[in-house]
């Protein structure tokens, strides 16, 4: 019905998508627009914007339904929900992006903040609280009864051990862990890993020295920290599940939006270890027999990027911040930083020069 009405997507708009949705531009993309994000805040929280947003990106998704491939991709009961919380995600982003930029011009002119003018208010809790909560209520309600009857449950036949779902997904909010494993070890992607984030967000309060912006919003007093935090949030998590959600076909091949997914799909891919550059391209000779000479090259790598960068880091970027946190915080957190900056460049490599590990003793099952 909707093809229809409406005219279909020309191709040529579908191909330069599914152009700049290619892995590597994909990941630029989305460092360029977190980078702009930050730098022209001021520009998209104004009013306005938001809607046009919004009107621009809902009258494109439903001209995109019109392609049988995009359609099937976001019409599965599990990908709805996800591409109504990615709107939800972008609205509470503005928010609070507008309260910072509000707030920061109202300190700059020595006014008091925006949550500072509404403490002052009083919100009683019968009838005002009650008759909103009761009526958020009845439209989740009905919201529900009809997501209920136009969506079917997304729920498979029984398991069968000579039948394997192609692509085999995890659930979408674990999609940027299986996205690590294919750059990490599992034992680096499920296990090590995971337990820096949480052990990372567990040291923010005891790194954190900055007592400003505590129970209001703010950008200038807290830039390093919401840099560092949304960078880590959107780019590395968010991006990665649209990615593996959309863009991850079966075989675990990189689709377009609105390419087909070929199960029959084959990129021959050339992985390719630091070791095997170094001795075989570079040097021009044989790898070493003896594992510690043969993985040397690695192991300098990783220590030099977690022993040189911290002091080099304190001496040209993060100079007063060296001197605000101490010796002892400031190593934690360049440590966790440079965790956090791992995974892009690692990904960034496989995509460009085919790195596959830095370290690789298969040997032992221990690969970096």
């Amino acid at each position: 019905m909707l093809a229809l009405l409406v005219p279909h997507l020309p191709e040529f708009i579908k191909n330069f998508i599914d152009g700049l949705l290619e892995p590597t531009m994909y990941f630029v993309l989305s460092v360029v627009g977190f980078w702009a994000m930050i730098q022209f805040r001021s520009f998209w929280t104004r009013g306005w914007f938001i809607g046009g947003f919004f009107a621009f990106t809902i009258v494109f998704y439903f001209w995109s339904l019109t392609d049988e491939n995009f359609k099937l991709i976001v019409g599965k009961p599990d990908n709805v929900p996800i591409t109504i919380l990615f709107f939800s995600l972008a609205f509470l982003l503005w928010v609070a992006f507008r309260k910072m930029v509000i707030n920061d011009r109202l300190i700059d002119k020595g006014l008091p903040t925006f949550e500072h003018r509404e403490s002052s208010r009083r919100v009683y809790c019968w009838p005002d609280l009650v008759y909103t909560e009761f009526l958020a209520m009845i439209l989740c309600t009905v919201l529900l009864l009809v997501w209920a009857y136009y969506l079917k449950a997304p729920l498979e036949e029984p398991a069968s051990l000579v039948k394997t779902p192609n692509p085999s997904k995890a659930p979408w909010y674990f999609l940027g862990l299986q996205e690590m494993l294919v750059y990490y070890d599992p034992w680096l992607a499920g296990v090590v890993f995971p337990t820096f984030i949480i052990n990372g967000l567990m040291a923010i309060p005891y790194i954190d020295m900055n007592p400003k912006g505590s129970g209001y919003y703010t950008f200038k007093e807290r830039r390093f920290a919401i840099s560092t935090f949304l960078f880590g949030f959107i780019v590395l998590w968010v991006t990665l599940i649209i990615l593996g959600t959309f863009l991850r076909g079966p075989n675990w091949n990189f689709f377009g939006p609105y390419a087909y997914w070929d199960p029959h799909k084959v990129e021959s891919l050339n992985n390719v270890n630091l070791s095997e550059y170094v001795y075989l391209e570079w040097l021009g000779r044989a790898l070493p027999s003896n594992i510690l000479l043969r993985e040397l090259p690695g192991f300098l790598t990783i220590i030099a990027y977690f022993a040189v960068l911290p002091p080099l880091l304190a001496n040209l970027v993060f100079r007063k911040m060296y001197k605000d946190l101490g010796f002892i915080r400031y190593q934690t957190m360049v440590f966790f930083l440079l965790c956090m900056a791992a995974l892009p460049l690692k990904m960034v490599l496989r995509w460009t020069v085919n790195l596959k590990y830095i370290v690789a003793i298969p040997e032992y099952f221990f690969n970096i």
